[in-house]
């Protein structure tokens, strides 16, 4: 019992922070909040110009800063990091991928489109360009233009360059988008 109440503490504060920083995003008209201190001038610029490719990998580079797993030489981002990203920054990531790509990427589309399938890994794996044939592709076999499917960015960030685009950690990310009111 009292561990759930720890818990719903530290996700009031949480959220109480996201709303004090969304008002003061507005306020100042600063889109590149960071909790954290990233720079999200390269990602801004990089989705700025439409360079997907370069934008997914630099949004996989700035969330592992996000949550020290670069310092861990690791390429992914694990359950413990996704459930405790700063919401700050997943907004900021998110603001950015929605904007310039005129509301077709972004953590918060992708999240409406696996609710809009129930959930269901492979629907949203096909949906999104994920998955051929029952397949699922590999990062090097992504659509990394404008003619890629809606929610098909970014498509880092769970998996790591090398491996298959499986929804590793992507259920947990839609549920802290879910946490963070992106």
């Amino acid at each position: 019992m009292r561990q759930q109440e720890v818990q719903r503490l530290k996700l009031q504060r949480e959220q109480e922070e996201v709303e004090r920083l969304r008002q003061e995003q507005q306020s100042t008209g600063n889109d590149l909040l960071s909790e954290k201190g990233i720079d999200y001038t390269r990602l801004r610029d990089l989705l700025k110009a439409g360079d997907w490719k370069e934008a997914d990998q630099e949004t996989l580079a700035v969330m592992l800063k996000a949550t020290g797993r670069e310092r861990e030489r690791q390429d992914y981002l694990n359950i413990n990091s996704i459930h405790n990203f700063p919401c700050t920054d997943l907004r900021t990531i998110d603001q950015l991928w929605v904007k310039y790509s005129n509301g077709r990427f972004g953590f918060s589309v992708q999240k409406r489109i696996w609710e809009s399938l129930g959930k269901d890994y492979e629907k949203f794996g096909d949906r999104v360009g994920w998955r051929k044939s029952e397949k699922w592709l590999r990062y090097s076999d992504m659509l990394l233009n404008t003619s890629a499917p809606e929610g098909h960015l970014p498509g880092v960030p769970c998996a790591g360059v090398s491996w298959t685009l499986e929804l590793r950690g992507k259920g947990d990310i839609f549920s802290r988008v879910e946490t963070c009111k992106l």
